[in-house]
């Protein structure tokens, strides 16, 4: 590990906002990576782990943080376990896209919807990163951690991290802490083995996203390329030509909220169920004793539902491009989910520009939009 002049956050993070830290680690290899993370914690000294920025909003002042940059790399292919699945670790500090890039062309199958997503594999777990019904949850058997309180690596499974929409233990959500404080040091995933030939897309959001007709199937190599060029329309793969892509992807989440609460909104604002039905019933058991000869009718469980934040914010009158008056942040002239900045704006404009939209929507709908970044030194 090799200690660095720091260098300001804001030429670190794809939102373009971030003060200076006090200090900064460059971390290459996994081993640098453990005794940079037990020495920073041994001395008591707040921190930070950086990968590629796409998921921070830092406020501008000075930061008291030993900033940590995850540079290790390396895909290594496994032994399979089972027939048609082939298991890979993955370096924390690999680049996601760059790992979507070679499953794609090796011809394994499971995260090729999450192409262009920025940032790296050891964030994905982190916040279950997910796009057109792919989330990593699906192919995550496990992750190497270090764990904070002790200093100690482990590998822990996917069914511990408490994987959900856009959630985990690791992550701190806006207005609270991790349930556990640890950093990955790798990902291991199990992938289909599928080669180059045409796959059948099941019905559901990807096959919506990809245009397919009944008939028609897809390469990966061709859902690969056709995610970008969705992806790229929006403004959400990184281009520094353009300040579309100057954000921190979509800057709210999806809402999550109850059946009930769904049906008060507009009936065009999209909404997809968080889990399909499994359309099976539950058994009752009847004494015979007590059995009069009817049984009694089965109540169906309330279903959480997942909206469209973007809607809710377009339909609150906040349009694509919308800026206050004087600021140089606004949202995405392609996407009303990112927030961008669109060239010098702090991250005090950026914030403003958050809290006027999430108060709109509130006031319009009575729902209440969460910050998808982490926020490190701002508030909204």
């Amino acid at each position: 590990m090799v200690e660095i002049t720091p260098i300001p956050l804001s030429e670190l993070t794809t939102l373009r906002s971030g003060g200076v830290p006090a200090r900064m680690i460059d971390a290459d290899t996994r081993d640098e990576l453990v005794d940079a993370l037990r020495d920073t914690w041994a001395a008591g000294e707040p921190w930070l782990v950086l990968g590629g920025g796409s998921n921070l909003f830092a406020g501008d002042g000075e930061l008291a943080h030993t900033v940590i940059r995850v540079r290790t790399t390396g895909i290594e292919r496994l032994d399979d376990p089972a027939e048609g699945v082939a298991r890979i670790r993955v370096q924390a500090g690999h680049g996601w896209d760059d790992l979507v890039a070679w499953t794609v062309e090796h011809g394994l199958a499971g995260i090729e919807a999450l192409s262009g997503v920025p940032g790296t594999v050891g964030a994905a777990p982190v916040q279950n990163i997910g796009a057109y019904g792919q989330e990593i949850v699906q192919t995550l058997v496990g992750v190497e951690l270090i764990d904070e309180s002790t200093g100690e690596v482990s590998d822990v499974p996917a069914a511990e991290l408490g994987l959900g929409f856009r959630t985990s233990v690791l992550k701190s959500h806006y207005g609270s802490v991790a349930e556990r404080d640890a950093v990955i040091l790798s990902v291991t995933l199990d992938l289909g083995i599928v080669g180059d030939a045409a796959l059948s897309i099941p019905p559901g959001q990807l096959r919506t996203a990809l245009g397919l007709a009944d008939d028609e199937s897809m390469t990966l190599a061709e859902v690969r390329n056709t995610i970008l060029s969705i992806r790229a329309r929006k403004g959400m793969v990184l281009d520094p030509t353009d300040p579309d892509t100057n954000s921190a992807g979509s800057f709210f989440q999806n809402a999550i909220v109850p059946e009930d609460f769904a049906r008060t909104l507009p009936a065009e604002c999209p909404r997809w169920p968080v889990a399909a039905d499994s359309g099976t019933a539950t058994a009752t058991a009847i004494p015979l004793a007590a059995y009069d000869g009817t049984v009694p009718p089965i109540v169906a469980a309330a279903q959480d539902v997942k909206v469209s934040a973007g809607w809710l914010i377009e339909h609150a009158g906040v349009a694509k491009g919308f800026r206050l008056p004087g600021s140089r942040a606004g949202l995405s002239t392609k996407h009303t989910l990112a927030l961008t900045n669109r060239g010098g704006a702090s991250a005090e404009e950026i914030a403003e520009l958050a809290r006027f939209v999430r108060a709109r929507v509130q006031s319009e709908f009575g729902l209440t939009l969460q910050p998808e970044p982490i926020l490190v030194g701002v508030e909204i």
